[in-house]
């Protein structure tokens, strides 16, 4: 499911970019308001940090995820070496993510929906992956830890739960004066 949400978002990202190169005047379609406008992140130097616009990213990766969750899903085997590939993936879509919600927030000052779409999806995807391979014994954990595992395992959902309650309270506090300004 996260795989083909990111993948979505990706493409109305990438086509709205399309439209925008077409058009600089065109208004892309989550641009709703001063705090919510994807125009003003796909035009900045962030949007392109390879040299190609970072939704061409989630249009490649995104459907590899989609395809080992089918497959996982409907009781094929997904080899280790796969399991790990993709703890590898996720790890670095997590980096990446992070990255750019710093850029949002501090750089850029102002929030795309799309890609709050893409937060999302990715460190659910990067959370799930590792709790699958921590209980599955994908990957090499020290003697000791097997308890620290099966803890993570057991309250997963309150610990994601955390992790983006503290991604809301980032927004906001930095957009603070925003909220502030439209209830007054």
């Amino acid at each position: 499911m996260g795989g083909a949400l990111g993948t979505v978002a990706a493409f109305a990202l990438i086509l709205d970019r399309i439209s925008l190169l077409k058009d600089p005047a065109f208004v892309p379609s989550c641009s709703i308001s001063p705090l919510l406008s994807c125009g003003s992140i796909m035009t900045s130097p962030q949007a392109e940090v390879l040299g190609f616009p970072n939704p061409l990213i989630g249009l490649v990766t995104f459907p590899i995820v989609t395809t080992v969750g089918v497959i996982a899903l409907a009781g094929g085997t997904v080899p280790r070496s796969m399991w790990l590939g993709l703890q590898l993936g996720t790890a670095a879509g997590l980096l990446f993510v992070h990255w750019l919600i710093g850029q949002s927030l501090y750089s850029i000052g102002t929030l795309c929906p799309y890609c709050m779409i893409v937060w999302v999806v990715t460190i659910t995807m990067f959370w799930y992956v590792t709790v699958h391979n921590l209980t599955a014994g994908h990957l090499p954990i020290r003697a000791g830890w097997h308890q620290a595992a099966a803890h993570i395992a057991r309250y997963h959902s309150a610990i994601l739960s955390l992790w983006f309650l503290v991604i809301v309270a980032l927004i906001a506090v930095r957009f603070w004066s925003y909220w502030v300004g439209l209830v007054s």
